[in-house]
This record gives structure tokens, sequence and C-alpha cells, in this order.
């Protein structure tokens, strides 16, 4: 059987070649493996080259031996669009829509093992395998010799073969024999739903093989730990890597739309250039092997564009542009190594999520599908929110990186409604919705005032959200009474106190700071503090909400009403005394508004002098 089957590729060389006479006599099939690659090809020892039934007419292969391996097949009928299956490899293929592919395969001899399995990636497949009769050898001479490639062709052709298996549907899909005949089987794939890839892979032994990573006897991925951005996996390890000692690694997909049943269809959402070779170009095809592997450097020259022969519509099906998918984000890849227990970070509270392991044979790049699971992460912690009462101070703790939500809904019918906050540490973002739609998004540092455009009947949701340094302190107040004096004191644009380093004494030192053309009260306090106190300690105290009621009558220097019309001029200075020689202390400057509400300047640091 086997000298029978390379003498029908004798006879289809000796066709494409005339000129070419093997050096010796035939010899058997065997099968040549790249390792670099991991494909297989069938080789006949009668010609010492591959012989690679290509997939289209006319094509052209990139090879270092011009002569030796431009094959062209003449035979349209067989062998257009069609390919040789290797022993023992996957390979990648692609397939336009309504436009079919076979693919052969050589088995040898009789009651061989036989296995094919197919993997759609992009979409549902619908695949036959048949078994082809060998035209024999007839010759009325009896010289053994074959007969003419046409006749063969005919005799070929004329007969559709024996059907063996059928599958149409999306599941990776395997024909197993224990017990084949000998002969050419044919694989015929179709997609009548779009453009799309798939992966072929068929061995003669398939008990030595193995080149998929098995199952446990329980391949359920379980959801082990559930929280509002987090969720936990399980599952058993594979025995391909626990007990056969496979390299294994497993990856896990995430995504929002449904459970992938093959790594490739993961892939193929993901990125079509990231998981496949590119479609091919009108009017030109790939075989699948990839060339790059044998060491050919593929130039402009190397491929023919075949003529389409076919009636319009295939030609049309053809000629289209082909337009690569746009890239998800919401689907992630995370290959973890051999452990079996991951945890999946960052995601959306209240969010339904699905989960699919893959084991993937690090050697051979192979890979199998657990049985995915899906989980919906818990909801948000339900943020009470405090209702805003009409011209009312209210105060807001929020822990650090915290929100708070405040509802305003004012009983009248309004023009305008003004929203004080007052930030009394680091800086906090407001945001503002009415009726749903947002209309201010400011980040507030010290005491900031907003005026909103009103609405009949309208209600405002004001979300604060916090820093990351730390917990934040405001006090918020929302109004819809037009004129009135201000619940919170005008405050300059520069809220530091200057001390004069000339005017400083060993029992005085003398200090300014800005006022505003509103008139006020300034109420100044002293603390002496340690030599080691620095920056930090004083960032740490600068609470602007707490105000003169908070410290020690001993603490409290004067008290004075200041205010200028002009900007310019509203600077006020004062100089403390009392003070001890070469001693610190921390000086405050409170401005306290018409309602008793005040706002305190930053804290200034300052030293005596030591001798006079």
């Amino acid at each position: 059987m086997r000298n029978t089957i390379c003498e029908q590729f004798q006879a289809v060389s000796t066709a494409a070649y005339p000129s070419f006479t093997p050096a010796v006599p035939p010899l058997e099939l065997k099968k040549h493996q790249n390792f670099k690659g991991g494909q297989m090809t069938w080789m006949c020892g009668c010609y010492g080259l591959v012989l690679l039934v290509l997939g289209v007419m006319g094509q052209k292969l990139p090879t270092r031996d011009e002569g030796l391996f431009q094959m062209q097949i003449r035979d349209k009928a067989l062998f257009h669009d069609s390919s040789v299956m290797p022993d023992g490899a996957e390979i990648s293929g692609y397939l336009f829509r309504d436009t079919p592919k076979r693919y052969y395969f050589v088995v040898e001899e009789d009651n061989t093992p036989l296995l094919v399995t197919v993997t759609p990636c992009d979409a549902p497949l619908e695949w036959r395998l048949t078994l082809q009769e060998l035209p024999e050898d007839r010759s009325g001479e009896g010289s053994g010799e074959p007969e003419p490639l046409e006749q063969q062709k005919q005799q070929v052709t004329a007969n559709e073969g024996t059907e063996l298996f059928t599958y149409k549907g999306n599941d990776v899909e395997s024909f197993i024999s224990t017990s084949s005949p000998s002969g050419l089987y044919q694989l015929e794939i179709i997609c009548t739903e779009k453009d799309s890839n798939f992966k072929i892979y068929s061995t003669t032994t398939p008990e030595s093989d193995q080149p998929y990573p098995e199952l446990p006897y329980d391949p359920r991925v379980d959801v082990t730990a559930l929280g509002r951005t987090t969720v936990t996996l399980a599952w058993k390890p594979t025995p391909t890597g626990s007990i056969m000692g496979q390299p294994i690694q497993y990856c896990v997909v995430i995504n929002k739309e449904h459970n992938f049943k093959s790594l490739c269809a993961a892939e193929a959402k993901m990125s079509l250039d990231d998981a496949f070779m590119i479609a091919p170009k009108p009017g030109r095809d790939f075989s699948p092997f990839d060339f790059a592997h044998f060491g050919f450097v593929p130039s402009e020259n190397d491929f023919k564009d075949r003529s389409l022969t076919t009636n319009r519509a295939l030609s049309n099906k053809m000629s289209r542009s082909y337009i690569p998918k746009p890239k998800v984000a919401d689907i992630q890849k995370i290959c973890i190594g051999n452990k079996n227990i991951f945890t999946v970070t960052d995601l959306k509270p209240d969010t339904q999520y699905y989960f699919d392991v893959f084991a993937v044979n690090a050697g051979t790049n192979m890979s199998t599908a657990y049985v995915g699971t899906f989980a919906r992460t818990k909801e948000e912690a339900k943020q009470k929110t405090l209702e805003l009462k009409d011209g009312k101070v209210t105060d807001v703790f929020i822990k650090r990186k915290g929100s708070k939500f405040l509802r305003f809904a004012p009983v009248s019918s309004h023009q305008r409604v003004t929203l004080f906050v007052h930030a009394c540490l680091d800086a906090v973002q407001v945001q503002v919705r009415r009726d749903g739609k947002l209309v201010l998004s400011q980040n507030v540092e010290g005491v900031r005032q907003f005026q909103l455009r009103g609405k009949p009947k309208a209600k405002y949701l004001i979300r604060l959200r916090g820093s990351r340094k730390g917990a934040s302190t405001l006090k918020v107040l929302a109004s819809t009474r037009a004129g009135g004096k201000q619940p919170f004191p005008a405050l300059p644009e520069d809220t530091r106190i200057k001390a004069f380093d000339k005017l400083r004494t060993c029992l005085s030192v003398t200090v300014a700071w800005l006022g505003t053309q509103e008139r006020n009260k300034y109420c100044v306090y002293k603390r002496e503090v340690s030599e080691s106190y620095g920056e930090e300690h004083r960032r740490r105290e600068q609470n602007q909400c707490a105000g003169p009621e908070s410290r020690r009558k001993s603490e409290k220097v004067l008290c004075k009403y200041f205010h200028s019309a002009n900007l310019q001029k509203a600077v006020t200075t004062e100089t403390i005394t009392g003070l001890e020689a070469g001693k610190s202390y921390l000086l405050d400057v409170y401005v306290v508004g018409h309602s008793g509400h005040s706002v305190k300047y930053q804290s200034k640091l300052v030293k005596t002098r030591k001798y006079c």
C-alpha cells in the first residue's frame, strides 16, 4: 500500500515536471517532522523532496531552490483549494463565507488508528470526513507503471467516497477510529455564517501523541469567593501536567458576553492579529504551513495571483476586502503558569462576568477548555444620602478615598441655587447633578462658592469624593435665598501668614496677612511648640474648620475687625508680644463670618531670636 501511494504522488509529480526522473526506485511514504514548528509533512523517499498538495492552483511557494520547490499542481478538479493535513500537528486555516475547503490525509496501512479534530474559532462550521478510493494500478502490459494522471483524476473525482462523519456547530469535535482502512481521507469544511478561522489536528498515533492536555475527572471551574470587584476561581489540575510531566500552563479568559469553547475562539474575539494569520488577499491563498519555520524568506514575487475560473458568486466572495475586527476592551486573557487558583481583580460591582480556563501545553501550544462558569459581582454598599436643608450648614466626614452623597430638594420655585463648600483638610472633588444631568464637577480646596441655575421642582444630587491622602472633613451649605449676608466669610486668594524676619526680636514677632473688601473679624492665636515641630506636624493639624472655640483662652492674642475697599491695600500687620527668647511658636489667624462660621488661615511657624 505504501508503494502504491508513493506511485500515485510520483504520477502527480511527473505530470508537473515531465523532465524530472527519480534517481532511485520508489521507496515508502515516510513521516517527517519539523521540530521547530511542531508540524509534519509527508515525504516520498523516491523523490527526496517534500510533496505539498497546495490549496490553490498556480500558487508559487517561497523556496531556496526555485528548480526544486516550484511545484504547481495542474489537477484543478481534485486539488483546487485543498491542502495536505500533516500527521501529528495542528494547522490553522481560514474560510471565506460559503466557500468550502478540502484537506487530504493519507493512511498507509489497514487497521490504523485515526483521530481528526476540528476547532471552530469564529463561527459555527460544517465539516464532513470521507474515505476516497485510490485508483488501482492497471496496465495492459502488466508493467506496474501508474496510469496517466488525467485517467487517474477521472477515477478519483468520479467517486465522492464513503462518508465517515459529519458535524455542524461551534463545538470542538473529533472523529476517532481505533481501526481505519488505508486510503486517502478527505475533510471538507465550510462556514455559511461569515469568514472564519479554524484549526485542524489529525494523527494516526493518538495514544502516543496526546497533544491536547487531558481534563481532570471534574473539569468544572468553581467560584470560591465573590466580592464587589474580585472573583476567586479554582479548578482541578490537568493530569497531563501533574502525572505525565508535560509543561502545562493555565490561561484565564474574562468577558461580559458568554463562555468560550476554545482558546482560539477567545483570541479571535480579542484580536485577529494576535491569534491568527491574516486573511488571504483577493486572488491569493496561503498554505497552512508556516514557511518561516523552514527558513524560507518570501518576497513579493513568491506568490502568483491565481485566476478565478469559478462562477461569479464565488468571484465576488473572493474579491471582497477584508476588514479586521476591532479590539474588544471587555475581554481579557491572563496566563498564570501552573497555578490552579486565581483571583480576578479590578472588576466592576454588580456586573456579570464569564470565566473560562484553558490548559495549554507549552511545548505544542495546543489547549483544552475547562467547563467555564459565570458570576455576578456584589453590589456597591448603598450610600446613605444626607438631606440638605435650605440655608443650613451640614458637617460631612468622608473616609480616605471614600464618597458621600447629599440631596437638595428646594420646596419652593427658585431661579438660582448658591452652593458653599468648605474643604477643611485636603482638596475634595465635588460633582452636582440636577435631575440626573451633570452641571458641576470641580476640585475644591478651602472655601468655594458656586452659582447653579435653578429649575422648577428640580432636585440636586451632590457627590463628594474624598482625598487619597487621608480622611476629609467638610462643611456644605445650599441656599435658594437671593441676597443677604453669606454664612461663610470671604477669603483672599492667598491665605498664608507672612512673618518679617528683620522685625523679629527675642520677645516678639511681626506678621501680616491679606483681607478682603468685606468687613470681618480676625482673631490671632499662638501656641508654643517644641524644637522638633516641623511642616509635617503643621500639615496634620491644618483643619480649617476648627474654629477659635477649639482653642484655649491662654492661646488667644487678640481679635480685630478689618477690611479695605481697595484690594491692593487689603493687608494688615500685627506684632505678637509676650514671647520668650529662642522659642518656637505656631501662629493661627481665624476669620469669623457674620453667622459665626470661621475659616482658619494657613498656620505659620515662627521662632524668636535667642540673643538680642
